[in-house]
């Protein structure tokens, strides 16, 4: 699972790429939701920040956790996966209730969008970028950090699995240890 992890010990989330492009989609996901959903009354600006918070959040939640309990990082990292699946219904839903442009597949648009958020991890590049974009674009724009987050999401969780299979959980490792100190296996 290389590339979805920029750490080497366990409980850093701050440089995680997943983790980084979570903070780009709730900083863009903060401009947009408070810029064009000014309607007085309207919940959705709160769920769109939260779940772009929780997304975020759980990441970091999650991972800090797996340095006591790989169970849990694995249930967190979900939730955050589930997060950022709410937040793009969202942003789907808006473009289509508007008649908007969803850009998908080979359109140029899409394919140079993929590009440069796959190029950019950093929320000061979307921040400077995004006032100048219009709500369709902006919409696209979080809609495809979202799926890549998606996917590095998934990586992350067959990686804290897989880990978890091979050397179970904090219970397990430290009854190994007391075990293998009394001279027993």
């Amino acid at each position: 699972m290389e590339g979805f992890l920029d750490f080497e010990r366990k409980g850093q989330y701050r440089n995680l790429k997943v983790f980084k492009k979570a903070e780009c989609i709730y900083d863009i996901t903060y401009y947009f939701a408070h810029n064009y959903l000014k309607h007085y009354g309207d919940r959705t600006v709160d769920q769109m920040v939260q779940a772009a918070r929780s997304g975020k959040q759980n990441i970091a939640e999650g991972m800090a956790d797996e340095l006591v309990s790989s169970k849990m990082a694995v249930k967190l990292v979900g939730v955050a996966k589930s997060s950022l699946q709410e937040l793009l219904q969202d942003y789907e839903d808006y473009l289509r209730t508007r008649g908007l442009e969803r850009w998908n597949g080979d359109n140029p648009k899409a394919v140079k969008c993929a590009q440069v958020c796959a190029a950019h991890n950093d929320t000061e590049f979307y921040m400077k970028q995004i006032p100048q974009r219009n709500d369709t674009a902006i919409c696209n724009i979080a809609i495809t950090l979202i799926h890549q987050a998606d996917a590095m999401l998934e990586g992350l969780l067959r990686r804290l699995q897989a880990n978890f299979l091979e050397n179970g959980g904090i219970s397990e490792q430290m009854l190994q240890a007391r075990l293998k100190s009394r001279g027993r296996r």
